[in-house]
């Protein structure tokens, strides 16, 4: 009896590390997905903004990329009503200076997208830990002609795109020059 309950034990504990795993590996895949659909949401969007005679890329930098894809995502919750979003949810941060920058823009909300992991995940190439959030920031493209990877004024924007950003205010401003 004692060694058939030594073998239920062994497999119980292998069975429970096998489905932790399987937990973080669908949790990943999950959210570099919704990266994925994002990123080729702003493509088409990019393409959008440069056909149209009206519109300009700068215009469009810290938008809710939620917002391009029509699609019930059972893991938003929209804008960030707490500090982060629950584990394993996105949610959409609007920056301070809000309200100046929305009578000068297309009067949307502009800020940064914040995932919150459930547990020890890499997402876009980052480590992601359980209850340390990562945050992405729609920014502009642009033909980096002498690649110094500093957008100067002869350079013109080519798309938009999506930049994982420290989860800061002060650092959201990323490499995306605003000369």
């Amino acid at each position: 009896m004692a060694v058939v309950l030594v073998v239920l034990g062994v497999l119980w504990w292998f069975l429970l590390g096998v489905l932790e795993r399987e937990a973080r590996n669908a949790e990943e895949r999950a959210a570099n997905m919704v990266i994925g659909q994002l990123r080729s949401a702003l493509v088409i969007k990019g393409a959008e903004v440069m056909l149209s005679r009206y519109g300009s890329l700068a215009e469009h930098r810290g938008i809710n990329p939620f917002e391009l894809v029509e699609y019930p995502w059972g893991n938003y919750e929209g804008l960030c009503e707490n500090l982060l979003p629950d584990p394993g949810d996105w949610c959409f941060r609007t920056s301070k200076q809000q309200s100046e920058q929305q009578k000068e823009t297309v009067n949307r909300p502009k800020g940064w997208l914040i995932y919150n992991p459930r547990q020890p995940i890499t997402i876009d190439r980052r480590h992601a830990y359980e209850t340390q959030p990562l945050a992405w920031e729609v920014t502009t493209e642009f033909s980096d002609r002498n690649g110094n990877g500093v957008r100067e004024q002869e350079e013109r924007l080519t798309g938009l795109r999506l930049s994982s950003v420290p989860l800061t205010e002060k650092a959201a401003q990323t490499q995306d020059a605003q000369r």
